[in-house]
């Protein structure tokens, strides 16, 4: 006999967990079915781990900057030399600790923890297979929150020698890899290349005739870019990989390989292969075919309220193809919870001026539309304000890293349409200004604040 819920999520990342979470705060019975660690990509895979990665790309430049301030820091010997090996360590066990968190919280959240994979029989009923057997499920309202999984591509001989995203964060636990190249063009791809090229190993960029950054502001991706060539990263505009070999001279512990490319040419002895190219829904293997959710290329379709073709099944996350943004998921699971179950029939999702971080060196945050985007659709109408400088900071450092920013207003009233910043301290400064914007902020508004100083974010009220 089925076991039956008020509410089942298919996926326990941040999504699915938040809807469960909210739902149950509501006195649902609710339940998360997930075959893997809870919490997803974000918090295994993605953004947790490579967050602090990351920061570790910036103690390695803040060792090199300390000298230029005055401190006598060794980075030929022992002191300037990373640990690999306990970088990664220190990371996994963070991340464990979260991971043990979970465990306590959603059980003190009300939400049952159903470890096996999920395939849909019919539009009400889901079966569990994991290693105690199989169990079937019913629920009055499904959503499905499976997320996505970065691909390899299947067209280019030897690709499967590489790692994706994943295996970034799975398989490089020992040794640092000190040649690497990274396929893509995307924020991910630059995340990772920028973060490695910062820890100290040797960096490729093949992007493959994809612009760098496609659908952001010209003035970030230019300012990417030539930060990307002043830090010495090789970019590879146009260059085709034909294919893919591993080398006679590797190893048991050191593989190296051969990227081929279409024009004769080559690159030798990489050690690890990054493929960042795209991310592919996991709706493909939980039984969708069995109900009457419909698709679109791999993609649920969902209505404003994240409602699918099927009464009583809905869809949040990466799966539906609109802002594949963690806190996106987690907001629209929250809402989708206070919705049905708290009273709030008209409480929904908004997808518009949603603020995000990329984690280069430098950060960029943006909200809101491009000076592309916004000429195309408004023209005239459009006026754009924009800086670029030093920060304070750099002023003191032979490694310069310059800052720019950009407001996007509208109209007579100059309402603030987009605001995009590359530049140290640029993830930090945003949520703030993201708020106003949020709130039909003008440029009057931003020049009424007073500017806090010295710091870099008082040039977004100083702009003129």
């Amino acid at each position: 006999m089925s076991k039956h819920y008020d509410l089942i999520s298919i996926g326990a990342g941040s999504g699915g967990l938040s809807i469960a979470e909210r739902a149950a705060s509501y006195g649902a019975k609710t339940a998360v079915i997930e075959f893997n660690e809870l919490g997803g990509t974000c918090v295994n895979v993605g953004c947790v781990p490579k967050k602090v990665m990351w920061y570790g790309a910036g103690v390695a430049q803040g060792l090199k900057d300390a000298q230029d301030y005055g401190f006598n820091v060794d980075l030929e010997g022992d002191g300037g030399k990373l640990n690999w090996e306990k970088l990664v360590m220190k990371r996994e066990n963070f991340i464990g600790g979260i991971l043990d968190w979970y465990d306590g919280y959603m059980g003190e959240a009300g939400v049952k923890v159903i470890n096996g994979k999920a395939k849909f029989l019919d539009n009400k009923t889901i079966e569990v297979t994991s290693d105690e057997g199989t169990e079937t499920y019913t629920a009055d309202n499904i959503v499905i929150a499976t997320g996505g999984r970065p691909i390899i591509p299947t067209d280019i001989e030897g690709a499967e020698l590489g790692l994706n995203s994943d295996g970034f964060f799975q398989d490089l636990d020992e040794v640092q890899p000190q040649k690497v190249v990274v396929v893509g063009g995307g924020y991910i791809a630059l995340e990772l290349a920028m973060l490695m090229d910062g820890l100290g190993s040797d960096v490729s960029v093949l992007h493959q005739g994809w612009p760098v950054l496609e659908g952001f502001d010209g003035t970030i991706q230019s300012a990417l870019r030539k930060q990307i060539e002043d830090d010495k990263i090789a970019l590879y505009d146009d260059e085709i990989i034909s294919k893919v070999e591993e080398q006679t001279d590797s190893t048991e512990d050191k593989k190296l390989l051969t990227i081929h490319f279409t024009d004769g040419t080559s690159i030798t002895d990489v050690e690890a292969l990054i493929w960042a190219i795209g991310r592919r829904p996991n709706t493909d293997n939980i039984g969708l075919e069995n109900t009457d959710v419909e698709l679109n290329r791999g993609m649920v379709v969902v209505d404003d309220y994240e409602k699918t073709t099927v009464d009583g099944i809905y869809a949040i996350g990466d799966i539906i193809g609109k802002a594949p943004l963690t806190p996106v998921a987690i907001a629209a699971g929250r809402r989708l919870g206070d919705r049905l179950y708290g009273g709030k029939p008209e409480r929904k999702m908004s997808y518009d001026n949603i603020a995000t971080v990329m984690f280069t060196h430098p950060p960029i945050g943006t909200i809101g539309m491009s000076e592309e985007k916004a000429k195309a659709e408004y023209g005239d109408a459009v006026k754009v304000y924009q800086t670029d400088f030093v920060p304070l900071y750099h002023q003191m450092t032979r490694h310069k890293v310059k800052t720019h920013m950009k407001l996007i207003v509208l109209g007579e009233e100059e309402k603030v349409i987009g605001c995009h910043v590359i530049g140290l301290g640029a993830d930090e400064m945003l949520q703030g200004f993201a708020v106003a914007i949020r709130m039909g902020a003008t440029k009057a508004d931003f020049d009424d604040t007073i500017a806090i100083h010295p710091v870099s974010a008082e040039e977004l009220v100083t702009m003129k």
